[in-house]
């Protein structure tokens, strides 16, 4: 009697991330640098660690809006296309299979360098990048302008996403329409122009981070008006699968307020992803970011336990898992996994090959 063919092995992103589970998982870093030789620097910086932790565990946004001298725009959008252009040419991380990942962040669409920095960048430089930012986003009707003006520019362009970050009390009240949007990936929290457009009713001290002993003073984590709009980016990306990602911390000498910083974002506000403004910030936030070893053998047993169970209900040291916790562990594991975190053996073939939704992960 002939046996039927065996059922190819499913692969957990295909199983467990429906409607409820987030589009993807990007890098958790994002780094910024605006001034020529620092993006060399970072890009090095980048390759290094790349090799390193066997991901791509930060991206490096080259910066048109902060970056460029005023009046010296047009040179500027120049130099950052020919940048992310040589982005792509180290053999040694695409034989790999390491792809970097680099974006630019041009001028807000309202700023009159704006189509100039997306018609050079963009139409140099298209295949290079992996997303543009776009800050001082207020509308659904910004995100519409900045997607028509990619889009213009051929298929390299067309399938780029899009991040947008959020400056205004008027934009973060448009957060979940903002979120919405199908080309947008990540939503940004501009921190400084958040405080600064409320004229003075919220105090400079919401632009920083108080010492780990000081309980009285209102910091970008206490002030009320701050952490709501905080909470509001990071329920509209929860609610429609894209990324939150947590404005910079400006403290940049100070790894430890860093690291308490990253943790309360993640932990506390749901932020997966966080800015960084000098490079001594990237280590500490991937660390703050990263699950610990002990969370992802629990999490490889549970998923292990599930595979096994064909996704079922199991027992795993006396407590009840079903899809719910499945899809906790798995992408627990993903971002393990974008975080260099090591993984058991038996967890690795999960992210050698893509799922049937055509995510690499």
């Amino acid at each position: 009697m002939a046996h039927a063919p065996a059922l190819p092995v499913k692969h957990p992103r295909d199983i467990l991330l429906g409607a409820q589970g987030a589009a993807g998982v990007l890098p958790v870093c994002d780094h910024y640098s605006g001034v020529e030789a620092r993006m060399v620097k970072s890009l090095q910086l980048q390759a290094d660690m790349t090799e390193e932790f066997g991901a791509c565990v930060f991206d490096v946004t080259l910066d048109c809006e902060d970056g460029a001298p005023v009046g010296g725009e047009l040179d500027h959008a120049y130099m950052v296309a020919a940048l992310a252009q040589s982005t792509q040419t180290a053999p040694d991380l695409i034989a790999k299979g390491l792809r970097r990942r680099v974006g630019v962040r041009v001028h807000a669409v309202d700023h009159a360098s704006f189509e100039q920095d997306v018609s050079i960048i963009l139409g140099r430089a298209a295949h290079a990048l992996s997303y543009v930012m776009v800050p001082k986003v207020e509308s659904v009707a910004d995100v519409d302008r900045v997607v028509a003006a990619m889009d213009s520019l051929g298929p390299a362009a067309r399938a780029l996403p899009v991040h947008v970050l959020i400056e205004s009390p008027a934009a973060v009240h448009r957060a979940f329409d903002i979120a919405a949007h199908p080309r947008v990936e990540s939503v940004s929290f501009g921190l400084m122009d958040f405080v600064s457009s409320h004229g003075g009713a919220i105090p400079a001290t919401a632009m920083g981070v108080r010492a780990a002993t000081d309980a009285e003073t209102l910091d970008q984590f206490h002030h009320p008006l701050v952490v709501r709009a905080k909470m509001d980016i990071a329920s509209a990306c929860h609610a429609h699968g894209k990324v939150p990602s947590h404005c910079i911390v400006t403290e940049f000498k100070d790894t430890q307020a860093l690291a308490r910083s990253a943790r309360y974002a993640a932990q506390a506000l749901g932020y997966t992803r966080m800015w960084s403004i000098h490079p001594d910030q990237i280590r500490p936030i991937v660390r703050a970011l990263a699950p610990d070893a002990q969370a992802v053998e629990q999490a490889a047993e549970v998923i292990r336990r599930a595979a096994t169970a064909s996704w079922a209900p199991v027992s795993v040291a006396g407590v009840l898992h079903d899809r719910a916790s499945y899809r906790f562990f798995w992408q627990l594991l993903e971002r393990a996994h974008a975080t260099g975190v090591p993984l058991p053996e038996d967890m690795h073939s999960y992210f050698a090959t893509p799922s049937l939704a055509g995510v690499a992960v």
